[in-house]
């Protein structure tokens, strides 16, 4: 176990190889950028414009793609944020976008050279080419308007990337019978417009696009699996032109756990490269991460990068979903009693994962902290779980945990009077498992006192309670979206690393 623990120093000491390596592989990657308009820095986060009409917009009786190709992109590695003067919901919050349902591309040519310089992109996406008449004969003025907003938006940063959509098809006719002649002139603006400086490519959403079978019953608007295949034309498209992720980018399996209103809940599991330690005999530690968001919003993609580090540790580390309010309407109590059914999944499926039954570590941030250590709760257990597999942690690992939601604390408007099942400030007991807590001391949600009673009452009930505090870092420590955070992850990553080998070791003595 300590020697699974004490790789991390030696983890990354083959990537760089001698000068004359490093200085060949920089000359390659200048080249690389050079011809790719974007500017410099893999790891930097790339400002991404959506421009369009209401199927880049979104609506509530459609699908729309732009959540989905920034989980393709994130889980891939790439740190990306939406730009625009707009805002709808998706399940980890606000995305921003410049897509204005009705309107048409002239539209959008007139407000972006307004607006363009307030919502500077390294990247526009733009699929505009509805809301007119084939009588209209409207394919000169949408290709104008196209060059227009070229124009406002290299205004704005000189070296942005255009990829321009060739649209998609519809059922509506004889009023969208111009699409096919738009999308061949759009292809011939796109190499007018094409420089070395700032790339403008075409992206062929129309093709493979069936209306019949992608778009819902207006004959129009994607549903699912057609948002699901613009957002997959998107990634391709865009894993061209920017520069790929320095680093750990290895993806998960994804392993159903359970099923709510007939679509499954994953775990998203990452078992250690090829020479990550030795295997033990009983099968290797497991940590399963639970994500934040308040128990309405968020995503498993928020612990992929420390899944990946501890999974080179030799863990199996798995990223769990769960019901939120905002896919599900789905209260805390749901996301407990999923919680409490992923971990009886790993300890079910302990031989098939290479899983040590008796070492599955529980860890969250926030509200996925409430849920990491509301496993240990008695109770809130989905009426279809075996109960004779423990949903016990062996031990926790809490960034900024949830855990207190009597009257004051976090969430009590949410469970009111119940809050005595659901508080695991309220349910310690003999045989609390080992718990580290890492909390900033300004967190306006988990006060320091807050904390400092529950390490008290777990050391009273005679069991361990750690508490690493970050002066004056709020809530979150660090935000994992964005850029700059790797040393406040590390951080965090170590002094885990440290706590739980100092677990295991104690166990195993």
């Amino acid at each position: 176990m300590k020697k699974m623990l004490s790789s991390r120093n030696g983890a990354r000491g083959d990537e760089l190889g001698g000068k004359d390596c490093w200085f060949g592989m920089f000359c390659c990657f200048l080249l690389m950028m050079l011809g790719s308009g974007v500017g410099f820095g893999e790891d930097r986060v790339w400002r991404l414009l959506a421009v369009g009409d209401s199927i880049t917009q979104g609506g509530a009786t459609f699908s729309n793609w732009r959540y989905d190709l920034w989980e393709r992109l994130t889980a891939a590695g790439y740190r990306v944020r939406y730009v625009g003067s707009q805002v709808s919901g998706s399940r980890v919050g606000p995305l921003a976008h410049e897509g204005h349902g009705g309107k048409n591309a002239e539209f959008l040519a007139e407000r972006l050279k307004g607006k363009a310089k307030e919502m500077v992109a390294d990247v526009v996406l733009l699929h505009a080419g509805h809301n007119h008449f084939a009588e209209e004969r409207p394919v000169a003025g949408i290709v104008a308007a196209h060059e227009s907003i070229i124009r406002s938006v290299r205004e704005a940063n000189p070296r942005v990337t255009v990829l321009v959509a060739k649209v998609i098809t519809s059922l509506k006719l004889p009023k969208y019978g111009y699409l096919p002649e738009l999308n061949e002139a759009l292809g011939k603006m796109v190499e007018r417009m094409d420089t070395a400086e700032s790339r403008v490519r075409v992206v062929d959403q129309a093709s493979g696009f069936v209306p019949g079978k992608d778009a819902v019953a207006d004959g129009v608007h994607p549903n699912e699996a057609g948002a699901a295949k613009m957002a997959g034309r998107w990634n391709e498209a865009l894993r061209e032109v920017l520069p790929k992720p320095n680093r750990d980018v290895r993806m998960p399996r994804l392993l159903p756990y359970k099923e709510v209103a007939g679509k499954p809940l994953m775990l998203h599991v990452m078992v250690p490269p090829e020479g990550a330690g030795d295997v033990p005999a009983k099968g290797r530690p497991a940590i399963v991460f639970f994500f934040g968001g308040g128990w309405s919003s968020g995503t498993p993609l928020q612990y992929y990068e420390e899944c990946r580090h501890f999974s080179r540790m030799g863990w199996v580390a798995i990223a769990a979903d769960y019901r939120i309010a905002a896919t599900h309407r789905s209260s805390p109590f749901d996301a407990v009693a999923d919680a409490k059914s992923a971990m009886r999944h790993v300890r079910a499926k302990a031989k098939e994962l290479g899983v040590d039954a008796g070492r599955v570590v529980a860890a969250g941030a926030s509200a996925g902290g409430h849920l990491a250590a509301a496993t240990c709760l008695p109770g809130l257990d989905d009426a279809k779980d075996d109960l004779r597999v423990s949903a016990r942690a062996d031990a926790l690992v809490l960034w900024y945990p949830v855990i207190d939601n009597g009257p004051g604390g976090y969430g009590h408007g949410r469970v009111g009077g119940r809050y005595v099942e659901i508080s695991p400030l309220h349910n310690i007991g003999a045989g609390h498992p080992p718990t580290l807590v890492l909390l900033g001391t300004n967190d306006k949600y988990v006060p320091v006192k807050t904390m400092e009673l529950f390490a008290d009452r777990v050391r009273d009930a005679g069991g361990r309670c750690e508490v690493k505090l970050f002066p004056g870092l709020g809530h979150p420590i660090y935000a994992w979206r964005d850029e700059g955070v790797e040393a406040l992850r590390a951080e965090c990553l170590t002094a885990a690393e440290d706590f739980l080998g100092s677990v295991f070791s104690e166990a195993a003595d």
